[in-house]
């Protein structure tokens, strides 16, 4: 069985750095390796029946550590060489100078497919991206014909396929988090940050295109 990972572009570096480090008590570990003839950032987020899903940005400049933080409510991502300010969060850069073939793209996507669960509104999405960890699963956003999706990948059992549960949009999502609440009859909401007090927050990572994974041959 072929096993070699696939690769998903996320839409910028900001992404990235929100995908590895924001709402993570300990942010991820970053990859810097050479792919498409490109230097990227990557991590593996997923396994689709046993292949990695690996998301990855192309990157001009890079530190040994992704830096990643608020100045005046809005995100700052930063390339720096030292953790010394302790209101951040930063994911070490790992430089790989040459891949093993097992994490190499074949250029053949996986014939293994998301199975689409579209849900009726914010709030079941919400509820659903806490999965079985403590911390919510990220929410990814991709435009798919004239809507935008926005969703969670999960399987609910390691044998069973995996599903893509999602709600549809009219308009692109221009706000990175996702904050809502229980103990308020309040619907959710996008914003810019995760500042105020008494609300629940999902961060949202953008694609670069409609993700290649998703059987979109199931959706009504």
């Amino acid at each position: 069985m072929n096993k070699l990972p696939n690769y998903v572009q996320v839409s910028s570096p900001l992404e990235f750095t929100r995908l590895v480090c924001a709402l993570e008590r300990m942010p991820r570990v970053s990859f810097l390796h050479e792919h498409d003839g490109k230097k990227v950032l990557s991590v593996q987020m997923d396994l689709l029946k046993e292949k990695p899903v690996i998301y990855f940005t192309p990157v001009e400049k890079i530190g040994h550590y992704l830096c990643y933080g608020f100045n005046g409510g809005k995100e700052q991502l930063e390339l720096v060489n030292s953790t010394i300010d302790n209101s951040k969060l930063y994911s070490p850069v790992i430089k790989i100078k040459s891949l093993p073939t097992s994490l190499k793209p074949d250029g053949v996507l996986s014939p293994e497919k998301y199975h689409p669960i579209e849900l009726e509104d914010l709030s079941s999405l919400a509820k659903i991206s806490y999965g079985f960890e403590e911390a919510p699963f990220p929410l990814f956003a991709f435009p798919y014909k004239e809507k935008w999706f926005v969703g969670v990948f999960m399987n609910f059992n390691e044998d069973g396929p995996s599903y893509f549960c999602h709600v549809s949009l009219g308009d692109e999502p221009k706000k990175p988090f996702l904050k809502y609440t229980t103990s308020k009859e309040l619907e959710p909401e996008f914003v810019e940050h995760t500042g105020e007090h008494g609300y629940s927050y999902i961060k949202i990572i953008k694609l670069k295109d409609a993700h290649p994974l998703v059987d979109y041959d199931q959706i009504q």
